[in-house]
């Protein structure tokens, strides 16, 4: 089984110095946002080269079943592999995607994915209502993929859904929010900073700091200075 091939070929790249680093770094400690999560410590570009490998040849039943494996290296490796897929199998990946979310569970998975299959195909489908039905959910990570998948709206010089977004999470309480968020807005600041400046005249008063750090790094220090004033 290609799937079997796929998790040999992860075991035998075993680092237990990075393992170590990633259980630390991902949280994956008793009462962390990674709790339980278990790691072979591979860096990304090595997951990446394994799925370029296997993924012509891997079938969907046997993905359905990586994407759920223990360890992280295996899901994002699932992903990579969803991601090139999806240039062929679009519908099929993101259906995948969508039924396997509570598997996407860490911040590297949904940001390394959710722009590429989600993002694109709601941009291309016209579905952008599946990104506002994930930001309701009250599950952080299918609500950080609403908002990494704006990512390719973005890019496409559509801001509507990531300014809602980021309205919609002003209040939300958890920091990795308050980052995708903020990460989201400066991207709209690089392509046209104007709607991030009147986003920010609206509601920096009551932005979560973090959020509101990350989405004026690019701006000018004199308008760092003005948005950091709280009153």
């Amino acid at each position: 089984m290609m799937k079997i091939k796929i998790i040999e070929e992860i075991k035998n790249n075993e680092n237990t110095e990075y393992a170590n680093h990633h259980y630390k770094f991902f949280k994956a400690f008793k009462g962390g946002y990674g709790e339980g999560d278990k790691f072979y410590g591979l860096k990304v570009p090595k997951q990446r080269e394994i799925a370029k490998k296997f993924y012509k040849d891997i079938t969907n039943e046997e993905l359905k079943e990586l994407i759920k494996d223990e360890y992280h290296e295996v899901r994002m490796t699932a992903l990579f592999i969803m991601v090139l897929k999806s240039k062929n199998e679009m519908s099929e990946m993101v259906k995948i995607y969508l039924d396997n979310l509570k598997y996407v569970n860490n911040w590297d998975l949904v940001d390394l994915s959710a722009s590429y299959l989600l993002g694109k195909y709601a941009y291309e489908e016209g579905r952008s209502d599946i990104l506002y039905e994930l930001s309701k959910t009250h599950h952080l990570w299918s609500e950080r993929v609403s908002v990494v998948a704006s990512h390719y709206f973005i890019k496409r010089g559509d801001f509507e859904i990531i300014l809602k977004l980021s309205e919609h999470f002003l209040t939300h309480k958890h920091d990795l929010m308050h980052k995708a968020c903020g990460w989201m807005l400066r991207e709209v600041g690089k392509i046209n900073e104007k709607p991030l400046l009147d986003f920010l005249d609206k509601h920096y008063k009551k932005m979560p700091r973090t959020m509101l750090r990350y989405s004026i790094e690019r701006l000018s220090e004199d308008k760092k200075a003005h948005y950091m004033k709280k009153d």
